[in-house]
């Protein structure tokens, strides 16, 4: 028996049924005080966020109160009130540890039953920076578009039932998933929780210019009519109903919330009974059949890799690519800005398609400290070079590896921002410069990964250089970037003197030479770096250590 089968007489005297809301809103606060009794950087950060949450919130609302009358009024809440909750909704995904109560599962072992336990849950739940700033953006949608009795009636009640269904969004996205943001899937969410802030701040710079483009909010106001019946935004929606004397929509709208909470609540409920019921399974071993291989033990692609040291490092590479939460976070930044910067500024009308480039750049920078991926483990890989020779082929595959994804992204990114723009005709220079910038960036990667590596810590989220060697980073990664540039000068002066010179015709021509080019001075980089490498493993595996 578990504990949300006991039988309905079975209480714990500190938290009956009926008196759970006030011990949990005690505990919630326990747990704030505690956290912050940690450290005075926690302290102050968590003070600093409020101080910007009270500003933020205090402009929001003077500036929703402002567009009161304002035609466009009712389309700026219903959108800003849908966007406010799609945030509630991914960022239990991206922030798991911000909230201890948002793992139900440490309550497993209290004789509490689930109907009484969500609405604990859910009142400890309002107590926090972000229900605060929900709420005021509540308060402050109704005042702008709230015109007259009814519709302010319909306004007391929108009010809490917004704030109820962005939070019970949360709590049922964060229960559903909890086994998953317990986990190491979970810590990799984490960690690409910058990467989202980061697309989504492109995105909404993207937006503000095509609405500044576009005529303003009118241009809104066909989404806007289908969010009004999106639930929270349509509890907002019915008080603009209301104010318009269309007080049977206004009712439907509402009651769309209201159905939309019950939902809610039932989803919540039984993705909490089953994880306190079910068990996890977590520990156990997955009895699979092996698929069949190659000779070395190898499955799926990484059988067609060859046998060697070549096919050994491709395959640690491309798995650290795959597992490892920091090469992973970093790859997949490379890859969305890489493509996002070139594709969004050829959509505005005023890009170049030689900012796919940018994507080479971006691609080429995973090259730099190749031994930093390793850390510790760096020992295993120094006892397999005791020779120039062997270090050559070591960085060669690492290479290898890192080219089987950026060569045919860099063609990726640069055909679809052709496509964008419809400059067809600049394609293959600029696909050739991107070939041999991506071969001096590999030459540079492969002398700044021995001669200037750095560790990786892997217990924090944010933290990507160990204490004391920020300045090593930035000097592999800046020189670097630097000295790319330079190396690949003979192929940019061509296309600038193709350019000047008016001979557009001849800009087919860069595409073999910069592949050439960028073969060339990628093998160069790589014999310059392999002696370097055999000669410094000891401090190599030093600086890598110290994460």
């Amino acid at each position: 028996m578990t504990v949300l089968d006991a039988p309905a007489g079975t209480t714990v005297p500190a938290v009956r049924g009926q008196g759970l809301v006030p011990v949990f809103v005690r505990l919630k606060l326990s747990l704030l005080r505690n956290g912050l009794r940690q450290s005075s950087g926690r302290r102050a950060a968590y003070i600093a966020s409020l101080v910007a949450a009270l500003l933020i919130a205090a402009g929001q609302v003077t500036g929703l109160v402002l567009l009161r009358g304002h035609a466009q009024a009712g389309t700026l809440v219903v959108l800003l009130t849908a966007v406010v909750a799609l945030g509630w909704a991914v960022m239990p995904l991206f922030f798991p540890s911000g909230d201890e109560t948002l793992d139900p599962s440490r309550l497993v072992m209290l004789p509490l039953r689930p109907r009484p336990l969500i609405g604990a849950l859910l009142a400890a739940s309002l107590i926090g920076i972000g229900p605060l700033f929900t709420l005021a953006l509540a308060v402050g949608s109704v005042i702008a578009v709230a015109h007259g009795a009814v519709a302010a009636l319909f306004g007391v009640v929108a009010v809490p039932v917004t704030l109820l269904v962005c939070v019970a969004l949360a709590r049922s996205v964060a229960t559903a998933n909890v086994r998953l943001l317990t986990s190491r899937k979970g810590r990799d969410l984490a960690v690409l929780s910058g990467l989202v802030i980061a697309v989504g701040i492109q995105f909404v710079n993207y937006g503000a210019q095509r609405l500044g483009s576009a005529g303003g909010l009118s241009s809104l106001e066909p989404a806007a009519d289908l969010v009004r019946w999106l639930p929270p935004a349509s509890a907002l929606g019915a008080v603009g109903s209301a104010s318009d004397g269309a007080y049977g929509t206004a009712l439907a709208q509402l009651l769309v919330s209201l159905l939309a909470l019950g939902l809610l609540m039932g989803l919540w409920q039984r993705s909490l009974v089953k994880l306190m019921t079910a068990p996890d399974g977590s520990t156990i071993a997955a009895a699979e059949p092996s698929g069949a291989g190659s000779g070395t033990g190898r499955t799926g692609l990484f059988a067609r890799l060859p046998d060697g040291r070549a096919g050994t490092v491709v395959e640690r590479s491309l798995r650290y690519v795959v597992r490892d939460p920091k090469t992973k976070a970093s790859w997949v930044t490379a890859l969305a800005i890489g493509l996002i910067v070139p594709v969004l500024n050829a959509a505005q009308g005023a890009g170049s398609l030689y900012v796919a480039c940018f994507a080479a750049g971006m691609l080429g920078m995973q090259m730099y400290n190749q031994f930093g991926q390793d850390t510790s483990a760096f020992w295993m890989v120094a006892q397999t070079i005791s020779s120039t020779r062997d270090a050559y082929a070591e960085l060669r595959a690492r290479a290898l590896a890192l080219l089987l994804i950026t060569l045919p992204y860099t063609v990726l990114v640069t055909v679809v921002t052709a496509a964008v723009l419809g400059d067809w005709a600049a394609l293959p220079g600029v696909m050739g410069l991107s070939f041999a910038l991506l071969g001096a960036m590999l030459a540079t990667g492969a002398v700044a990964s021995a001669l200037f590596p750095y560790s990786i810590p892997q217990d924090g989220a944010f933290k990507n250089v160990a204490p004391g060697q920020a300045g090593l980073a930035w000097i592999s990664i800046l020189g670097g970037v630097v000295s790319a540039a330079v190396l690949s000068a003979p192929v940019i002066g061509l296309t600038v003197w193709l350019h000047l010179g008016g001979r557009h015709d001849w800009l087919w021509l860069l595409l073999p030479v910069g592949a050439a080019y960028g073969t060339f001075i990628g093998w160069l980089g790589l014999r310059l770096a392999a002696p370097r490498t055999a000669d410094r493993l000891p401090e190599i595996l030093t600086a890598v250590s110290k994460g």
